[in-house]
């Protein structure tokens, strides 16, 4: 068994012995609410407006987000850049930009999921729940979130083995159903990335200007936007990796702060901050939600908190499954790494919306009930004021400060993901495929250097699709020592105007080709960035709140989620019937929120109010949902050309050969087929063998951890109308040890496993004859395979095949990138 898959099964475990003391805590009724106080209380508007008063000014925020987040963040960027570009010899390739490699490892693809879910809800909206729907609702906010996050392996797994070549999912979408389906989803994509984008400006406006003396819209933009595009410009993908570590660390760091200022600080000026029992106390005295049990606060038994978390699902999976930047992140590592990665990450995910509910939030109660009303008027909690409020009774200034650090900190992380996202849409699907392709009318089963046949299709018998077609007999990029020769002499150019035309005459054109689009992607992070700042204006001035475009956004989008996933999982799927499916479910989408917005007061009057409420996104969302899948099932089925095990094979080798020549996707796994024989690249069935485990894994974690947070642990704590004080100190007890085991794990995981890789790809830079291979099996290259270091290029190697033969090295090094 892989360490990995002992640290799942660990922290599964742990899950268990900590679910046993909740049962065993729960059994103890012995405590009962002990207040005197008059109760229940009924919380009134605020007296006076309170609000969250800014603790700096614009020149302290600019020299705190531009110099201290935005100087590290590129400094992370130059620190990637040269581990690219002196141990992997990769920092000059368009891929790399975009997938960081494609071998990032599970600690660190846990921390970015957790990290790019940072924004608005668990700094910000968690404590909102909190003062609405009491403790159940960050905690049904999170396992909504947690669902999507644990289902997402299975298809992660499944991209990456049916189109491990693919950098964007419109890719899969132009390979299988061409370019009008692909253009139609090209439009979903970008509207998705818009969505979060605004949602992103409208959280970083909320929290700047909440906490910066005179901060105007046009100062707020602009820092957000040159926050975003300088890192993503020099250090591409893999910079946000790192910062996302960075804010992962600072994130539960300051957890524990608030933790212990507000729940163990028995100095506090505030009779119910440090005072376990007396905050207990206070809660219980307030009168709650009307659908909670006992009009309680502290009761698992809310259907509005449940309701929520049942609308978070679809919400969550209609910005994940349609964004490219949520895939861009998700599959940048291998297919094990990836299903690992999730299940920690949504393991890293639970603590953080539950701690800030149970310090901030019920710090926000607590206060409240000892004042007799609310210290924020509704229109403030929405905002999410309601944790920089608690953060500056408890801690003062230094409050503000830390709570803009958070924010400033899981914006960028968020917000350089979607420049991302959206430059390699542009890049990839846009630009490379309609504006200006290497080669036009390319099927998707042809070599891109020829325009012939791929030979993958050559050794199936009987497959009518490959009869009568010219098979491609190009080089193999990695076998080509003209292309040795050209990337030695291309790295030692320094200067670009001094560069020669490349020699291969298989590889030359395509190599210029993509060493234009690496100085096209620069330009296109560049205009993406500077777009941000009127689009930020205009949403700014236009009333839209957060909760609207979040909400409303996910109506929009929702009908493009059963699409994509078919597209990667169903041999059947047409485009007809995706196109079908997802026009006909934003239709029905937006229709039943319209219909269902009029049955509240004030109708369509009211239309930023009504058409966020709860039943009218759950009617949206599920109606988007169900009609597109159903149209998409019966469009399709009715639509497609599958007819026996040759039309299978043809359709999915569609998107096996979605493949840079230059940097064959088959390199990168090379490892992982060790023991295996095959021509050129793994067949199916090969791929399906080597990552059966993690196939089985994804389906067997996944399901586990859905069962224990959506089903074991709210079963327990549901099993009382509401908690006595035992229980109320056992879930603060839970909350904040599974906190600190995470914060463990994110502090000195990521750098541990970063290290290891960077230590062993410089072992083999040392020593570049030592894994020589052919079809993934070892050789010791006695008298087969010469290596040859270059004099023009020390780093680069160069390879004299004796034999004809197909050997090539393991070490990166051998590939010929763009440079």
């Amino acid at each position: 068994m892989s360490w990995c898959g002992y640290l799942g099964i660990r922290m599964l475990c742990a899950v268990a012995v900590l679910m046993l003391a909740c049962v065993m805590a729960s059994a103890d009724t012995s405590s009962q609410n002990t207040s005197t106080r008059s109760c229940p209380i009924h919380l009134k508007p605020p007296v006076r407006n309170i609000g969250v008063k800014p603790v700096l000014t614009k020149e302290e925020t600019a020299l705190l987000m531009l110099l201290g987040f935005g100087g590290f963040s590129i400094i992370l960027a130059l620190v990637h850049n040269n581990i690219r570009k002196y141990v992997f010899h990769d920092e000059h390739n368009l891929d790399t930009t975009f997938d960081a490699g494609g071998n990032v490892s599970m600690s660190l693809t846990a921390v970015t999921v957790a990290s790019q879910l940072f924004w608005p809800g668990d700094i910000l909206h968690s404590a909102t729940l909190t003062t609405k729907n009491g403790i159940a609702g960050p905690f049904w906010y999170a396992v909504g979130i947690m669902f999507n996050i644990f289902v997402f392996p299975i298809l992660s797994v499944q991209f990456k083995t049916k189109a491990p070549g693919a950098k964007t999912y419109l890719q899969i979408i132009k390979a299988r159903f061409g370019k009008r389906t692909h253009t139609v989803f090209c439009f979903f994509a970008i509207l998705t990335n818009l969505v979060i984008t605004i949602g992103v400006l409208l959280a970083g406006k909320a929290t700047i200007q909440s906490l910066t003396k005179d901060a105007s819209d046009e100062f707020v933009v602009l820092i957000m936007a040159a926050l975003f595009g300088s890192y993503s410009l020099i250090g591409g993908l893999g910079t946000t990796f790192y910062v996302s570590y960075f804010n992962a660390c600072l994130v539960f760091i300051l957890f524990i702060v608030f933790v212990v200022k507000i729940l163990h600080n028995t100095d506090s000026e505030f009779g119910t901050i440090g005072n376990t029992q007396k905050m207990f106390e206070s809660i219980t005295c307030i009168h709650g939600p009307d659908d909670n049990t006992n009009n309680s606060f502290l009761t698992f038994r809310s259907w509005g908190a449940f309701m929520y978390g049942i609308i978070e699902i679809f919400v969550s999976s209609a910005v994940t499954y349609c964004d490219q930047a949520s895939w861009q992140s998700r599959i940048a590592a291998k297919p094990v790494q990836g299903v690992w990665g999730f299940i920690l990450a949504g393991f890293i995910w639970f603590s953080i919306p539950n701690v800030m509910a149970t310090t901030t939030g019920m710090a926000y109660l607590a206060l409240s009930s000892d004042n007799g009303s609310h210290l924020l008027d509704p229109s403030q909690i929405d905002e999410g004021l309601v944790t920089p409020l608690i953060a500056e009774k408890v801690l003062g200034s230094a409050g503000g400060i830390l709570i803009l650090t958070m924010g400033a900190m899981a914006l960028m992380s968020t917000g350089s993901g979607e420049v991302m996202g959206l430059s390699s849409v542009i890049v990839y699907d846009i630009f490379q495929t309609y504006i200006r392709p290497f080669r036009n009318n390319l099927q998707a089963h042809h070599c891109v250097l020829c325009g012939k046949t791929r030979k993958g299709l050559r050794q199936s018998a009987n497959n009518s699709h490959s009869e009568g077609c010219e098979l491609c007999s190009c080089v193999d990029a990695s076998n080509c020592r003209t292309c040795a020769d050209d990337v030695a002499k291309a790295r030692n150019t320094t200067q670009y105007y001094l560069k020669q035309p490349y020699a291969c005459e298989t590889h030359g054109r395509y190599r210029e080709y993509m060493d234009f689009l690496f100085e096209f992607k620069n330009w296109c992070i560049v205009w993406v960035t500077v777009c941000m700042v009127p689009l930020g204006l205009i949403v700014f001035h236009s009333g839209i709140n957060l909760n609207w475009i979040f909400y409303s956004g996910a109506t929009v989008t929702i009908p493009c989620f059963p699409p994509v996933v078919l597209s990667i999982i169903w041999v059947k799927a047409t485009g007809v019937g995706l196109v079908a499916g997802s026009i006909s479910g934003l239709v029905g989408g937006i229709a039943a929120t319209l219909v269902t917005a009029t049955m509240y007061p004030g109708g369509l009057d009211l239309f930023l109010d009504n058409t966020v409420k709860d039943y009218t996104i759950l009617a949206g969302n599920v109606t988007g949902f169900v009609v597109s899948l159903t149209v998409c099932i019966v469009g399709s089925l009715l639509t497609h050309r599958i007819q026996g095990p040759a039309d299978v094979e043809f359709e999915w080798m569609k998107m096996y050969d979605i493949d840079n020549p230059l940097q064959p996707w088959e390199l990168m796994y090379r490892e992982d087929m060790k023991g295996m024989q095959y021509e050129e690249r793994p067949s199916f069935e090969q791929m399906s063998t080597a990552f059966r485990t993690a196939k089985l894994t994804a389906y067997v974690a996944g399901g586990t951890s859905i069962f224990i947070f959506a089903i074991l642990i709210p079963g327990i704590m549901a099993a009382y109308p509401d908690m006595n004080l035992a229980r109320f100190e056992m879930w603060l007890n839970f909350t904040q040890t599974w906190a600190v085991i995470m914060a463990i794990i994110v502090v000195f995981l990521p750098p541990t496993e970063e290290i290891i890789s960077i230590v062993k790809q410089s072992r083999k830079n040392r020593n570049p004859g030592a894994n020589m291979t052919k079809n993934g099996m070892a050789r010791d290259g006695k008298g087969c395979v010469t290596l040859v270091k270059s004099t023009s290029a020390p780093e680069a190697h160069e390879m004299v095949v004796k034999d004809g033969g197909d050997y090539v090295s393991h070490n990166a090094d051998v590939l010929p990138v763009a440079v």
